[in-house]
């Protein structure tokens, strides 16, 4: 089965989107660990800072990561007419 234009320029925009957010996901998740004890020098709310982005910011920012892909996906399927609701 051939795809379209249309057909392979949707997949290669979701594929560049699910990249750059596993991109974002990659470095945020090892970068922190990464650097997480001289983030650990800083102090936020009284905690170490490397210990409160683990613990409360990477999650708010997996949160985000999947927010953006929700709405980054619906806005292209409306605009290559495959959205379940019109």
């Amino acid at each position: 089965m051939q795809l379209s234009d249309k057909h392979l320029a949707y997949w290669r925009r979701t594929r560049l989107l699910t990249i750059a957010l596993l991109v974002a996901w990659t470095v945020v998740t090892f970068g922190g660990a990464y650097y997480a004890i001289a983030l650990n020098e800083f102090e936020l709310f009284g905690f170490p800072l490397g210990f409160y982005l683990f613990a409360q910011g990477a999650l708010l920012f997996y949160l985000l990561i999947a927010g953006i892909y929700v709405l980054v996906m619906n806005r292209l399927d409306r605009a290559f007419g495959v959205a379940e609701r019109r």
